[in-house]
């Protein structure tokens, strides 16, 4: 999608502290983050959130699930880390491009689950 600020950011047309890229998904430094350890991971392909997410796309979402502990073994995080998707406006979903917020680096205090 042209006015997507992921898709953007996957074409290369924004900036953006990169993590890991593979194929299919790219991680990146949060702008605002929430935590010491705070990364994003987005489909390369757009799904606008869970919500969207279909038997024929599902395998993005698994995919980048399958890497984030890699990502984190990577940045060194040994002791546990939370794995966030918003969906919808209502949620907290400002951006609607499917994305995996992961946080690490001190102990999360709040669990809503």
């Amino acid at each position: 999608m042209s006015d997507c600020i992921f898709c953007k950011i996957i074409a290369g047309e924004i900036p953006s502290a990169k993590v890991y890229e593979d194929d299919r998904c790219l991680a990146f430094k949060d702008l605002d983050p929430k935590a010491p350890i705070h990364i994003l991971v987005v489909p390369k392909a757009h799904i606008q959130s869970v919500d969207a997410v279909t038997p024929e796309n599902s395998g993005e979402a698994a995919h980048i699930l399958e890497v984030i502990p890699g990502i984190m073994k990577e940045l060194g995080v040994k002791t546990g880390y939370r794995v966030v998707t918003n969906i919808g406006p209502d949620a907290g979903q400002t951006v609607p491009h499917l994305h995996f917020h992961v946080l690490a680096g001190q102990e999360m205090g709040w669990t809503p689950a």
